[in-house]
């Protein structure tokens, strides 16, 4: 029987939900200042609170400019070089910091609060005083003291001198770097720290967390809860079949193809569309309805654009996953990848709403994500189990489109940005300066840590990756090393 005109009107008939609304970006000065004053108070909180640096030092490190607008297919959006907002007041026993910027010039006081609750890094709460949901207690694997590299820390580095010379001209050149770290899966052949670095530290992964978020991604196609990433991407919010959102895959999302962007809004009223890359860090907001809510403003496939859109989209299809078995988000999220790795320091941040945020501003020692990098190396097997499809890690490292080195949530040497490495050779990378080389044709890993804005010497990286292929293929390091745990 033919449906009313009404009934064909009214979208849950067909979906149970209907199409998305769209979500609009406010451009108005005043917002631009409320982002900025939040994302002060996001970083800070993460320096003081979960890395561990005191108040003047994580002052001193802050990068004020990071706010960015959001940009066209071309740019990525003006930044303001202003001042980082004068006011901070931080609280220990609330694990909180409290940005105010007070400007008469402007208006009143623009205020942003952030907190870092143990396991849930470093929330952004904006004007909001407290979270929108209680951060309890997480159950986590704990650490297997005592065990030999990689399920574990013991034994001994002996790094061969060549290598350890090459090291010691990357951080001489390189002030900023926290870590620097060179391993195979039975040995660990480098580990040097800089200034406020240190075996026990978690330093901020901004974007290794997509790597991370592409990674779970590969477990639930393991673990069949997901089927092919070239499939329509099954986000919640995009049932509607009639939908042009129905058009993007979960491929096109790993790999910065998904066409979604933002119509923004300017205070003088003026509408153009725009594409984001910072928006998830600056906002008070569930960082996953707001993702799904974007608009599809390039055909999907068609373009690369690099944005944290499409991977929150990632992140909000797996906790859609894991609720719909009746299991607790949280604690599976560690389950299903850090904890059966090792990676027992590694905690993403969550947004006010308690989604683990997907795209970027994860932490965790130098040690764990190098770890990651090993699994990754491994092709997905871990102390002789294997929890990724056979070939994803092949399939994530190798750029698949034209017009960019871009992998799936990975970066690729395929435009040769490191000469000295392989062109196949990819790496998780952060905006900070934050790096996991994988490097198959050596079986060898190269991690850094870094957060200031020191620029890293990339002529010594790159001479100090070359160091760590040749190390790893002479066998360099000796009984000393630490080795493999048994299976």
């Amino acid at each position: 029987m033919a449906l009313p005109v009404s009934e064909l009107l009214d979208t849950s008939v067909v979906s149970g939900g209907g199409l998305v609304e769209p979500r609009v970006i406010d451009l108005s000065p005043q917002h631009q200042r409320q982002r900025r004053v939040n994302y002060a108070a996001k970083r800070l909180v993460d320096m003081i609170f979960v890395t561990g640096l005191d108040q003047a030092e994580a002052e001193r490190r802050f990068r004020a400019t990071e706010t960015l607008a959001p940009g066209g297919l071309q740019t990525l959006g003006a930044a303001e070089t202003v001042p980082p907002p004068p006011a901070v007041l931080t609280d220990p026993a609330a694990r909180r910091v409290t940005v105010t910027w007070d400007d008469p010039a402007f208006g009143p006081p623009v205020v942003g609060h952030a907190i870092a609750a143990p396991g849930y890094g470093g929330i952004v709460l904006g004007t909001a005083t407290r979270p929108a949901f209680e951060p309890a207690a997480i159950a986590r694997a704990g650490f297997e003291v005592g065990r030999a590299w990689p399920k574990g820390d013991a034994g001994e580095v002996e790094t061969p001198p060549d290598l350890a010379d090459a090291a010691a001209r990357f951080l001489a050149a390189s002030p900023g770097v926290y870590g620097v770290m060179v391993a195979t899966p039975d040995r660990v052949l480098l580990e040097r720290y800089g200034a406020g670095g240190g075996p026990g530290v978690m330093t901020p992964s901004w974007s290794v967390t997509k790597a991370i978020t592409a990674t779970l991604i590969g477990r639930l196609v393991h673990e069949g809860w997901l089927g092919s990433i070239h499939d329509p991407a099954p986000a919640p919010l995009w049932r509607d079949p009639r939908g042009i959102h129905r058009l993007i895959t979960i491929d096109h999302l790993m790999r910065m193809r998904s066409g979604l962007g933002f119509p923004m809004v300017n205070g003088a009223g003026g509408t153009r569309g725009g594409f984001e890359n910072g928006e998830v860090y600056c906002e008070g907001e569930d960082a996953f309805v707001a993702a799904q809510r974007a608009s599809v403003l390039t055909v999907p496939g068609a373009v690369y654009r690099y944005i944290n859109t499409g991977i929150n989209v990632l992140g909000a299809i797996i906790r859609d996953r894991i609720e719909a078995r009746g299991l607790p988000y949280h604690q599976t999220v560690y389950g299903l990848l850090a904890d059966r790795i090792g990676m027992a320091s590694y905690q993403h941040s969550a947004d006010i709403a308690g989604n683990f945020v997907a795209s970027g501003s994860g932490f965790a020692t130098l040690r764990d994500y190098t770890r990651f990098g090993l699994f990754l190396l491994q092709d997905g097997v871990w102390a002789g189990e294997r929890l990724l499809p056979e070939g994803w890690v092949d399939q994530v490292m190798r750029p698949s489109h034209t017009g960019s080195a871009y992998a799936a949530s990975m970066r690729s040497n395929a435009d040769a940005q490191f000469p000295g490495l392989p062109r196949d050779a990819a790496w998780a990378t952060g905006a900070s300066g934050q790096r996991v080389f994988v490097l198959q044709r050596a079986r060898v890993v190269m991690t850094v840590t870094n957060e200031t804005d020191h620029l890293q010497d990339l002529a010594a990286l790159d001479a100090l990756g070359v160091a760590a292929m040749a190390a790893a293929s002479s066998g360099a390091g000796g009984p000393g090393c630490l080795r493999a745990a048994a299976p």
